[in-house]
């Protein structure tokens, strides 16, 4: 099993968008049963509230679902539940890493862009919060590089993990 928690800001537009898409990408491989997904937000200022209209709008327009999820804040239990917690940004990055209990807790904590295919063309998913409808489509195209390379690393670990 490997567990993935997606994090952002408030929790209602990058990180859950990042989970409705991989949770698709983890259905379509076959792999529900063998990998954990959430998302959270650094601050509480959203807490409850579903994802942003617009980015479930634009998500589903490219056949994702956000459907379901709630906003929640990151806890300190994650660092202890996910293998890899997931910053969209450098500022969600450094304070995960703060946040961390230890230091073997903290190596956990990485950037989305880590797991671009298209390597150094990412640094930070921006928030499209404050901007207009375009930015959640940025977002989306994005997430949909990154989330494949996500795929890729997940099947490599548990490749690794079941191998004798």
């Amino acid at each position: 099993m490997v567990a993935v928690l997606f994090v952002c800001t408030g929790n209602i537009c990058r990180s859950p968008t990042a989970e409705g898409l991989f949770r698709r990408k983890v259905h379509a491989a076959g792999l529900d049963d063998q990998v954990d997904i959430d998302s959270a937000g650094t601050t509480a200022f959203h807490v409850g509230e579903p994802p942003d209209p617009r980015a479930a709008e634009a998500a589903s327009r490219r056949g994702y679902s956000l459907e379901g999820q709630t906003a929640r804040q990151v806890r300190r239990s994650d660092f202890q539940r996910y293998d890899l917690l997931i910053a969209m940004d450098r500022g969600h990055y450094n304070r995960m890493r703060s946040l961390a209990p230890d230091e073997t807790t903290r190596e956990r904590v990485v950037l989305m862009s880590a797991f671009a295919r298209r390597p150094g063309t990412l640094r930070d998913v921006p928030d499209p919060y404050y901007g207009g409808g375009d930015g959640f489509d940025r977002v989306l195209d994005m997430l949909e590089d990154t989330t494949e390379g996500l795929l890729d690393h997940v099947r490599a670990r548990l490749a690794a993990t079941s191998a004798p």
